[in-house]
Parts: structure tokens; sequence; C-alpha cells
């Protein structure tokens, strides 16, 4: 049996069932009343670019500026990942025909949305099956070396949506501010799966960060990934009380990278994984650079009334272990 899982992502929200992970978050499907994590059984994951170009990117510019994305998730030295190009067709992306389909779909109506990630999943063991990406040829695009103005980079979304492909959720290392007329501009952002695209035009999101390094490696692990690095636990209260959907920020203070997780239980608990050993500076604040709905599915309660703080002290993370359970306390606003 399989049954089709469809998400829309990238300046949209999304629709489907999340599963919380460590520094990120994964999709996940109930397989016989359990949670299974999404994820490709077998690699390297083949994929197929339909033959049809838009103005400013042939099939061939497609396919390349694809395979240069693909390549960056592979090249991650701590994650397994493969990706194989399989070759032209003729389909269409998103039918349920077993081919992992890469293209481009006309959908004005979708007019926040530049691309969009579905699957289609072995019901009886949760597995991905295929997985294809639509890019919305209502937008303008480019694969310029340097990006062009007024167009949307194409390596740029296809990076984001190969995130979703291997499994990955959205994370919230973003700040935005709000556009006159609706809708957010991104002022800067420390993940390339942050939910919300930059500018037509900015080349920003063709190079990984520590979160997606640490997501992708968490779900297809490679080498000494699990020796080498290490986590930080605890739990996130507010007035006594544990609560759902804080964010929390670990700041590596010797490299200046940052991993990002979520309270993501009724016990405000959360953990943040594949990070370096040594001291990190803990942050916690409310979800407020993005929908909430880009992370959650729309029936959980996300608690955001709370102002953003730290702790008290540094938190050192040990290598190949966890730093121990520790408390984060958050006053309302």
């Amino acid at each position: 049996m399989r049954r089709s899982l469809a998400l829309a992502l990238v300046a949209a929200m999304v629709f489907g069932s999340v599963q919380p992970a460590l520094a990120y978050l994964k999709f996940g499907v109930t397989v016989g009343g359990a949670q299974m994590t999404l994820k490709w059984a077998q690699t390297p994951v083949r994929y197929f670019v339909t033959d049809q170009g838009v103005s400013g990117v042939s099939a061939t510019d497609l396919q390349a500026a694809a395979g240069r994305a693909f390549a960056t998730w592979q090249a991650v030295p701590t994650a397994s990942i493969a990706y194989q190009f399989a070759g032209f067709t003729a389909a269409a992306p998103g039918r349920d025909d077993g081919l992992s389909t890469l293209g481009f779909r006309s959908r004005p109506e979708l007019d926040r949305v530049l691309a969009a990630t579905s699957f289609v999943v072995d019901a009886a063991t949760g597995t991905l099956v295929e997985s294809d990406i639509f890019f919305n040829s209502a937008f303008p695009w480019s694969v310029a070396p340097a990006g062009e103005a007024n167009r949307y980079d194409f390596e740029s979304i296809a990076l984001h949506e190969i995130g979703h492909l291997s499994g990955l959720g959205h994370s919230a290392l973003g700040e935005t501010e709000l556009r006159e007329g609706g809708g957010r501009r991104v002022l800067g952002a420390e993940a390339v799966m942050f939910p919300i695209a930059f500018v037509a035009g900015s080349i920003a999101g063709r190079t990984l960060k520590a979160d997606d390094i640490a997501g992708i490696s968490d779900l297809y692990p490679d080498g000494d990934f699990n020796q080498a690095l290490g986590s930080i636990s605890g739990r996130v209260t507010k007035d006594g009380q544990p609560i759902f959907g804080a964010h929390v920020v670990a700041f590596d203070v010797a490299r200046g990278s940052v991993v990002g997780t979520f309270s993501l239980n009724a016990q405000g608990d959360f953990s943040a994984g594949g990070l370096s050993p040594g001291p990190h500076v803990l942050r916690v604040e409310p979800i407020d650079d993005a929908d909430v709905e880009s992370f959650f599915e729309a029936a959980r309660t996300v608690d955001v009334d709370f102002r953003v703080g730290f702790i008290d002290r540094i938190v050192v993370v040990p290598r190949g272990g966890d730093s121990g359970e520790i408390t984060l306390r958050v006053v309302r606003k």
C-alpha cells in the first residue's frame, strides 16, 4: 500500500504532519499507530528532470542547477545521503508514477509558493517511495552564477526543496520584517531550511549552514558523527509550567555557528544534537519570524507569549555525549 503526502513549502505554510527531531524538524508519518521518521531506506536517491524549461531556464539549465544543489547536500562529510540523476522525462512532477521528478508547473493561484515538495510513502513501512518537486513557473527564475535582479535563484530554492525531499522540515533560524502590503522580507537566515525565501536576485541560499548539516547528518549519519559531536537537552518552562513550541538556539562560542531546536512535547522537552564539543550559549525565544504553521500542524497549540531569554551560564557540550538536563525559564511578555 502507498499513500501520498503533499506539503507546500518555501514562502508558504506547511500542510501535513511534522515529526519533531533534534536540532531541526523532520517529517513523519503514522504507521500502525506509531510515528515513523520520513526518510529514504536506500541511497542513492534517483531523480528525474522534466524536459520542459521556462523563460531564462532551459531543461538543461534546470538539470545542471539542480545537480549542483544535490551535490551540496551529498558533500556533507558527516552524512551518508547520495543522489543520482536518472535522466530527463516528459512527465510532470506531482504524478504518482514511481519517479521522483523535478520540474516546472504553472500555478499562478499559489501566489506565495515558489516551489513545493510532495511525497509518496509506503504505508506499511513509512519509507519514502517517491518525492517530486515542482517550481512555480508563475514566478521569474534564473540560473545566473551571480544571480539576476528580479528573478528567483533556482539553485537556492532547489537546495531548500531537496532538503525536504530528503526528509527535513523547516528551521526557525532566521530573522524577518513585515513588508508593507503583507508578507515578510528575510533579513538573515542561519539555515537553508528557513521557510521564507530571500528576495528575488539573491543567491544567499546556496550554502548550507550548521543547522542544515546537523539535520541531514542526524537523518543519514556517517563516519563518526555520533562519536565526535554532542548534544544539549533539557526543558522550557513558564511560571513553573512546561511549554510547547519554544525555539531554543545553541550558539557555539568558539566557531560562531548556531543550531536550533524546539520544545516538542507536553513536558517542554528539547534536545539540540550535532553540536561541536565545547562551550555554547543558550537562547530561548517564541516563533515570531514566520507563520507557526510553517513548523507545526495547525491543530497544535504553540506558546508564543513569552520574552526572549538566555540561560545564566555557559553550557559545555561533551564529545559523544549530552549536557544533562537543563531548565530554561521564560517569563510572560
